[in-house]
């Protein structure tokens, strides 16, 4: 049985939850889906600079080494501070003093993993899929960290039925349980900048071959 929930995202998918009622963002590497969190805060204005930042990669928020807020000295008070230059956000204490604020959320939402949905991709790919029984082909956008089970998987919404086709490259069974570079398939994007070639133009077919179709030896 195929799982359907997707263990990487591309940034392209990300900016689509871009809205209070499906927020997310992406930050060291990971993305996290916050729609729990507006719901919980809906009206906090410590949520503006959440909102505004809906669907984007965060990272500059945060320290790569400690994986928390990146702090800075207060020039005010010389106190060391989280760093918010777009504002303080949910779970960040104030600056100074105050009987007003409640600290007891318990673990800071950038630091909950209730919210990681996934992976964020560190390369992603265009590949072209021909369908040979229906004569159809699709562009999709895949990470290339997939195997190709996965990308079977992203292929769904063209054609529920992806897993009843033998999936070929230039003439040979791919391995599903490989990503595309470890089946062979390179991934030349860089070469093509060089040249000044429009990638688009000259991107590997995959073949699908429907299982029953008999004129397929």
């Amino acid at each position: 049985m195929v799982e359907l929930t997707p263990k990487y995202f591309t940034t392209n998918e990300v900016s689509s939850h871009n809205t209070t009622d499906d927020l997310w963002v992406s930050f060291l590497g990971k993305v996290y889906n916050l729609t729990s969190l507006c719901e919980k805060y809906k009206g906090d204005v410590l949520l503006k600079p959440i909102i505004v930042s809906a669907g984007t990669d965060i990272s500059h928020w945060f320290n790569s080494k400690t994986k928390d807020v990146r702090m800075h000295v207060d020039p005010q008070t010389n106190c060391i501070i989280p760093y918010c230059p777009n504002g303080r956000f949910v779970h960040i204490p104030p600056p100074y003093p105050d009987s007003g604020w409640a600290n007891d959320f318990g673990l800071p939402w950038w630091k909950d993993d209730a919210y990681s949905v996934g992976i964020l991709s560190n390369k992603t790919r265009l590949i072209k899929i021909i369908n040979t029984l229906a004569s159809q082909e699709q562009v999709i956008e895949v990470c290339s960290e997939e195997t190709m089970t996965e990308i079977q998987v992203r292929y769904m919404k063209h054609n529920a039925h992806a897993g009843s086709y033998t999936w070929k490259y230039e003439g040979r069974n791919l391995d599903m349980t490989k990503t595309l570079q470890e089946n062979g398939i390179q991934d030349e994007d860089d070469e093509f900048y060089e040249l000044r070639m429009n990638e688009e133009t000259y991107l590997h077919a995959i073949h699908l071959y429907f299982n029953d179709d008999l004129t397929e030896a």
